[in-house]
């Protein structure tokens, strides 16, 4: 395999898998984060517990689900809780140590919004809203965010804060007990950030191969900062992209075989 033989895409999902480490326990949004998690536990972290909102825990899907009401959640899935029981004993009972999060909209102090886009009373977008994210965001240890990397997602000032980061000033954790340390990381198909230790405002970390300091400038609606001590995020291994690969094929065949029926 040739140095360069992957997506962009495929950079973002296997540095987000990265991230998550073996034992840990992890609520699981669906999309770009369903797909990174599910790539951990295929790989190097086997023993991960996934956690979804619609109740299941330690799921081992096949194939991506759809949604959270997805049956292939609950069938591979060590057992299913009602979801009243998930959030109380599970998340605010503080058992989960990440919350896998993606999002429409991110800003500076890492507030996500996928409530609407434009002004409140007369929305020009009207997005899914928040579901579990807000109680996420609030109780997990700590918060991993995923997204492609765009002016229209990175924005210095989200339309609706509905999953709350670090707040308008990144003050909005300060001296609030029991409350998780919210994002600590933000992968994109560009790079990774984290939020920093003062300010709480992101900084960009680590540049994926090929990508210049320039392009994620280009990509941000706001000065973005850049770590004095900038790394290069290792690339894909063969063995990842392979995983990753056969994991989207399988989801993509059984998706249009139930499309089929």
């Amino acid at each position: 395999m040739s140095r360069l033989d992957y997506s962009a895409s495929e950079m973002m999902t296997v540095t987000a898998a990265r991230a998550l480490e073996n034992g840990m326990t992890c609520f699981v949004g669906i999309g770009l984060p369903s797909e990174a998690a599910n790539l951990a536990r295929l790989s190097h972290a086997p023993d991960i517990v996934l956690i979804y909102e619609s109740g299941t825990l330690q799921t081992k899907p096949d194939v991506l689900p759809l949604s959270i009401g997805d049956g292939e959640l609950c069938e591979s899935a060590l057992t299913t809780v009602a979801v009243p029981e998930m959030f109380r004993y599970w998340l605010q009972g503080g058992k989960v140590n990440v919350g896998f999060l993606g999002t429409a909209q991110i800003d500076r102090y890492a507030n996500l919004n996928t409530t609407l886009i434009g002004d409140y009373q007369a929305p020009k977008v009207r997005l899914p809203g928040g579901g579990g994210a807000p109680e996420i965001a609030t109780n997990a240890g700590e918060v991993f965010i995923t997204l492609k990397h765009s002016k229209r997602a990175f924005v210095k000032d989200v339309d609706f804060i509905t999953t709350l980061g670090f707040g308008r000033d990144g003050k909005a954790r300060d001296g609030i007990p029991n409350i998780g340390k919210g994002p600590t990381r933000v992968i994109t198909d560009l790079c990774v950030m984290t939020p920093d230790p003062e300010t709480k405002e992101l900084v960009v970390v680590s540049l994926h191969p090929g990508v210049s300091q320039a392009d994620i400038s280009a990509a941000t609606g706001w000065d973005i900062r850049f770590s004095d001590t900038l790394e290069s995020t290792p690339e894909p291994s063969e063995k990842e992209l392979d995983i990753l690969r056969q994991l989207k094929a399988r989801t993509e065949q059984a998706h249009a075989a139930q499309q089929a029926e």
